[in-house]
């Protein structure tokens, strides 16, 4: 469906009004209770101290808005959240007393391609849309600092151990917004599901990359 809209959407944009759209949000990853089984971050809270929602971040994107008839409307994306949180061991310390201390980062690149229905019509100045569609993701993820090798006589060292991917999943989207001839505003909820793998060198095999996105939008129609 998303790539049928594509195409008929690049056939008839040029004689229907199009939009440059950009978003500023807040992306609130999944909790503890609903990440993936073997997800990194709820392996981690066995012995490290921080929180799940310590990856709440702030997030931005660009996506373009292109129409596919009165009533529909077909969207190519980009977005950005980055978020490093540190953490100590629970219950271990240096020899000094010192706490253990790292950080981990876990950043994503969603590329999401959509179509959205405006039940509406777009030729109103209030526009109510619900779409849906699918978002590679690539992200990044990271643990650096000092950490505790078990193996040899619990023996502190630094290191940094990194994985990257891109993965695929459904993204889900809904908001309203006020349009004019040349100019949109609104707000919107973004739910994206998708989990990268992870190599043997973290505590957890999958990292969940799912969660909710709540933004401010604002656009320039053409």
């Amino acid at each position: 469906m998303v790539c049928a809209a594509m195409l008929v959407g690049a056939k008839t944009a040029h004689a229907q009004q199009q939009t440059v759209n950009f978003t500023i949000g807040y992306f609130a990853p999944h909790g503890e209770d609903a990440r993936t089984a073997g997800d990194v971050l709820v392996a981690n809270r066995d012995f490290l101290v921080f929180n799940i929602d310590d990856f709440d971040t702030a997030s931005v994107g660009g996506e373009w808005l292109f129409p596919v008839g009165d009533f529909l409307e077909g969207g190519i994306g980009v977005g950005f959240s980055r978020r490093t949180v540190p953490t100590f061991y629970r219950d271990f310390k240096a020899n000094d007393g010192t706490e253990i201390v790292s950080d981990m980062r876990l950043r994503t690149v969603p590329t999401t391609f959509s179509v959205r229905l405006l039940p509406l019509g777009r030729h109103i100045g209030f526009q109510p849309y619900i779409g849906a569609g699918l978002a590679v993701i690539a992200w990044r993820y990271s643990e650096t600092g000092d950490f505790i090798d078990f193996n040899n006589n619990s023996a502190i060292f630094r290191d940094s151990f990194v994985n990257t991917g891109a993965d695929v999943g459904p993204v889900v989207v809904g908001g309203i917004r006020g349009a004019s001839r040349t100019f949109s505003a609104g707000f919107e909820i973004r739910y994206q599901s998708a989990e990268g793998t992870l190599d043997n060198s973290f505590a957890g095999s999958k990292i969940d990359l799912g969660g909710w996105t709540y933004n401010g939008t604002f656009g320039f129609r053409f």
